[in-house]
């Protein structure tokens, strides 16, 4: 294994510095662009800072109901999906898992076409989304409980064909939904997209990332642990089964808020997580703070190409499927280290 120019602890600070330049790199692009100097002006005023006023009352809406909510948005929906990504990629000892796995996401894809369908507002989509997705892991466990050989075996095979028959629900929504009205903004939906982003909506799932995602970092060790194997992390001390369950949990629940919000995003806890093993190893220590700031960071910028792309902006799924496809390709057939237990 060649040796690291730098060391992965810096190199998680140097992702977390990456990360505030192009937060506030993110809010001078767009077609109302906020010079850096008059937005550190209105956040400051916005904190009840002393700070004499150089900027209009429209661009401090945009900055505080349009854009920052948008940016914030992205952050923390990257964050949940990569660290999730790289939880499963973890715990399952499969480079191919990603947070749908457990098909939180088909769930949440069923529970707000099914929503759309029947006219629920728009926080009702989000609430059915997020209810759904959560409703469809468990499922997945009961099923999963049924199932005889390796246990998780068992789970991954379950949450496939699980994820299966609600694609199949949704397909068949699809199907019935109105052509002129439903039909587009379920499709819409379903190819994800931040646009009009809400402060209600960041308070509505804030509580269950935070909630998933600090338990995440927080058991990152005993993570390093259960990817040795059952047998020795028992001779460690450790409770690989119940650090597994744990895992699940919180990923699924970071998974199912970011969904329930964001639509259909995938690729993102797919690719991140190997691209920062790639840079900070294998070690959970350094690689879960690491995929959380990755994941934020890849979002921001795939979100800013998107509103920025065209003037109706484009859904954010299409650009990581297009981004996240040919550069995991060249992740596993280019030169350097492969995937690493």
């Amino acid at each position: 294994m060649k040796q690291r120019l730098v060391s992965p602890v810096r190199m998680v600070w140097l992702l977390g510095a990456l990360l505030i330049v192009c937060i506030l790199a993110s809010f001078t692009l767009g077609h109302y662009p906020v010079p850096l100097g008059q937005l550190l002006g209105i956040l400051g005023s916005r904190l009840g800072l002393p700070i004499e006023v150089s900027w209009t009352p429209q661009m401090e809406t945009a900055v505080w109901n349009i854009r920052l909510p948008r940016v914030l948005m992205s952050v923390l929906v990257g964050a949940c999906l990569a660290g999730a990504g790289a939880s499963y990629q973890g715990i399952f000892q499969n480079p191919m898992a990603s947070p749908d796995i457990l098909g939180a996401s088909a769930g949440a894809g069923f529970g707000a076409a099914l929503s759309i369908l029947i006219g629920l507002s728009s926080v009702g989509i989000m609430v059915a989304a997020f209810a759904a997705s959560l409703a469809t892991v468990a499922l997945v466990f009961t099923v999963s409980r049924h199932a005889k050989g390796d246990r998780v075996l068992g789970l991954v095979l379950s949450g496939i064909m699980v994820s299966s028959l609600f694609q199949s629900a949704t397909s068949f929504i699809k199907l019935v939904a109105d052509p002129n009205n439903k039909l587009p903004q379920i499709t819409y939906w379903l190819m994800g997209s931040l646009s009009g982003a809400k402060w209600s909506e960041i308070g509505f799932i804030l509580p269950p990332m935070l909630a998933g995602l600090i338990p995440l970092l927080l058991m990152r060790w005993q993570l390093n642990v259960v990817t040795m194997g059952d047998d020795e992390a028992r001779a460690m001390g450790v409770n690989a089964p119940r650090i597994r369950l744990w895992t699940v949990l919180c990923s699924t629940l970071v998974t199912a808020a970011a969904v329930s919000v964001s639509g259909m995003i995938g690729w993102v806890g797919l690719v991140i997580p190997h691209m920062t093993r790639r840079l900070l190893g294998a070690d959970y220590r350094c690689l879960m703070p690491g995929s959380m700031l990755g994941g934020g960071i890849f979002l921001l910028v795939v979100d800013n190409v998107s509103r920025n792309a065209t003037t109706a902006g484009i859904p954010i799924g299409i650009l990581t499927a297009f981004i996240g496809a040919p550069f995991f390709l060249w992740l596993i057939t280019g030169k350097g280290d492969h995937y690493e237990h």
